[in-house]
């Protein structure tokens, strides 16, 4: 016969806030098998208690006496929820209403049959308003048997939470990564995941507090199914963390069991995938990194084609043979420390970036490529090259003759500083294809970008090599003339490519509006460049050019304004995909629910956007009331979207409803919008 006695060991008004008993899934249990037993809470309307990490609280901790041999498991914690308080600002992670906290009880092998004992006591914190510690000596007797026998009462009730503790799921793919302050983590669905509801109102909790518990989390989501969570670091999380534990709460579940995925994912190594510029790849290449550095030996070699630097490949040759007199060996070894100096310029430009990289690491900035600002960087640096490689504006040649001043000297100090001068002085104009590797740098290992910088400076070099030893082929080259800059022009395209992956990359990083204003702050930034080539061309007067040069950097200025991904505001408003049974639900939690019906091709709709949900005003009353937010995304065809417009006599976006508690239809808010009309209709709620 099972019983339960509870001796509560707290005040009593303490003890009529959260009420605690200990029940067992079998009346009789095994020699030597686990059972499940559980500590069973009751909260009173409003109450709660804490979940493993807690935030602001206490965990619920439990002390066990068993008779000898027999061990016990630690708490198995179902899935928590976030909690509020009645400003709705987060206060903790943990349960209300009925709970049961699972304990795997194993009896010892030799357990003697008849009666067995099971003492916990048991700890916690419940709030509500005000907080206030709890505890209970909880007892309770299972028979020791044959075999075991279930508790007609308690069995199904604890195997149906024992079914939905949080575990991992073979149909999802879960990857994680640090990006400074961030944790990044993607969630994406195998084909067994694609057929059951699609995870809703997704935020992940940590087991150790490495995430700020009361941070917004940033989702967005993949044409393929799969969501992208950006999570804050906590200032108070364990230093040096390499994974991320927790658990992914979905109000749908991920499947038609799990209502939480368990998550323990190792951080992933610096991301090193981006699009391969013609000369200097971004990142490893899909065959991996030897085929990177092949990539970056051909783009060495090109940059002996730029205009300013082919039609002196020759005449350097030609010079070392002079000096040499003609003596083989000398010529060899003259070409030899030019390339040495080459390699030393290239190796002092991977010494730079090593420092940029520990200062960027430093402020918080790893992970480069998880990173919006880099990646419009990024963009952007590519995008002028490319634009100098198109003709729209040339980089100055003046500093040219200094290095053909060096090109006179003698012996091999001469060939020496022309190497040197070859890659920082005298090719300005190889700078379109250079500096993408001093970008790419930022992207892979330190080692790696050595080995970059040393394959390019290799690539540089290798005519010069072997010409020197085969002086004779200088005649097999072709002349100079109008195909060299048809084909720095060509050139130009893959950086248009790499700025289109960059780009393709960005919109899966930041809501819509900002990248619609990241694109804007391209298209501002080439004006800039454009208005620099025009005003700022060789031979222009020392006005124009002041004008030009003045006018570039307001316009530039301006670009990276209006196009510079920062980070949203700490109470920006996160939006869940609109249903109706996502309507349904959150009405029944009595909420205020504000329904934005929108696409991206509503240039109303864009413009409302950024008047009403960038207003500070707007934010501090969503979130002080605790709206629940949903958004219809009708930039392509949505029966159901189509159908409740149809219900409201509407056949256009922008549609927006606020549904109130207790009202059985919503206010339904004019097309253009301002920040008091959508204050007037939630405060009336």
């Amino acid at each position: 016969m099972l019983f339960v006695v509870g001796l509560a060991a707290l005040p009593a008004r303490a003890a009529a806030q959260v009420t605690a008993g200990l029940v067992a899934a079998d009346e009789t249990v095994a020699p030597g098998q686990p059972f499940a037993v559980a500590i069973h809470f009751v909260h009173r309307p409003g109450w709660h208690t804490y979940w493993l990490n807690p935030g602001t609280g206490v965990a619920t901790s439990i002390k066990w006496t068993l008779p000898p041999g027999w061990t016990a498991g630690d708490i198995l914690w179902p899935a928590p929820q976030v909690i509020r308080d009645r400003l709705g600002d987060v206060t903790g992670n943990g349960y209300t209403g009925d709970l049961l906290l699972p304990v795997t009880i194993t009896a010892a092998p030799n357990a003697s049959p008849g009666p067995a004992r099971l003492t916990a006591d048991v700890d916690w914190l419940m709030c509500q308003n005000v907080c206030e510690p709890g505890s209970a000596t909880l007892a309770l007797t299972v028979n020791v048997g044959p075999s075991p026998v279930v508790n007609s009462e308690w069995s199904a009730p604890i195997r149906a939470v024992l079914s939905r503790l949080p575990r991992p799921d073979p149909a999802w793919t879960v990857t994680a990564s640090r990006q400074g302050g961030t944790v990044v983590l993607t969630v994406d669905p195998g084909p067994e995941a694609r057929g059951h509801p699609a995870p809703a109102s997704l935020h992940f909790f940590s087991d150790d507090n490495l995430i700020g518990f009361d941070q917004p989390q940033q989702i967005a989501t993949d044409r393929e199914g799969g969501y992208l969570l950006r999570l804050p670091v906590s200032p108070d999380g364990p230093a040096g963390a390499t994974a991320l534990h927790g658990v992914l709460v979905s109000a749908q579940g991920f499947n038609a069991r799990e209502p939480a995925l368990r998550i323990d994912a190792p951080f992933a190594a610096d991301a090193a995938a981006a699009a391969p510029a013609a000369s200097a790849p971004a990142a490893a290449a899909p065959g991996g990194f030897g085929l990177t550095l092949i990539l970056a030996v051909v783009g060495g070699l090109i940059l002996n084609l730029m205009p300013c630097v082919f039609p002196v490949l020759g005449i350097k040759v030609l010079g070392f043979v002079r000096q040499s007199g003609q003596d083989r060996r000398k010529v060899v070894g003259h070409a030899l420390v030019f390339s040495a100096g080459v390699l030393l310029s290239f190796w002092v430009l991977a010494a730079v970036l090593l420092v940029l990289r520990r200062g960027g690491a430093e402020l918080g900035w790893g992970f480069q490529l998880q990173s919006p600002a880099f990646i419009f960087g990024l963009a952007a640096v590519m995008l002028v090259f490319a634009l100098n490689l198109s003709g729209v504006f040339e980089f100055g040649l003046t500093a040219t003759g200094v290095g053909s001043g060096l090109q006179d000297r003698s012996g091999f100090a001469g060939s020496f500083f022309t190497g040197v001068l070859a890659t920082l002085v005298a090719t300005p104009c190889s700078a379109p294809l250079v500096g993408p590797a001093l970008t790419a740098g930022l992207a892979l290992s330190p080692v790696q970008s050595w080995l970059v910088f040393t394959a390019l400076a290799l690539g540089l070099c290798v005519p010069y090599l072997l010409l020197s030893a085969f002086p004779g082929a200088v005649k097999l080259l072709p002349r100079p003339g109008a195909w060299m800059e048809t084909f720095k022009q060509l050139m130009a395209f893959p950086l248009y490519g790499t700025v289109a992956y960059l780009a393709w990359v960005l919109a899966g990083q930041v809501p819509e509006g900002a990248f619609l204003n990241c694109l804007l702050g391209l298209v501002i930034l080439a004006l800039g460049i454009w208005i620099y080539g025009r005003f700022h061309a060789p031979g222009a007067s020392p006005g124009r050019a002041l004008f030009g040069l003045i006018g570039a950097l307001v316009v530039l200025l301006a670009g990276a304004w209006i196009g510079w991904p920062a980070p949203p505001p700490p109470d920006a408003i996160v939006w869940e995909k609109w249903s109706p049974e996502a309507v349904s639900r959150l009405r029944a939690e009595g909420r205020i629910v504000y329904v934005d019906f929108t696409a991206r091709w509503c240039a109303t709709c864009q413009a409302n956007k950024k008047v009403v949900f960038h207003s500070s005003e707007v934010l501090r009353a969503f979130r002080s009331k605790h709206v629940a937010t949903l958004r219809g995304d009708w930039t392509n065809q949505d029966p159901a979207i189509t159908a409740e417009l149809q219900k409201y006599h509407r056949s256009a976006v922008p549609f927006n409803q606020v549904w109130l508690p207790e009202h059985t239809q919503p206010e339904l808010l004019p097309e253009l919008l301002t920040p008091g009309v959508v204050l007037k209709a939630v405060s009336s709620g």
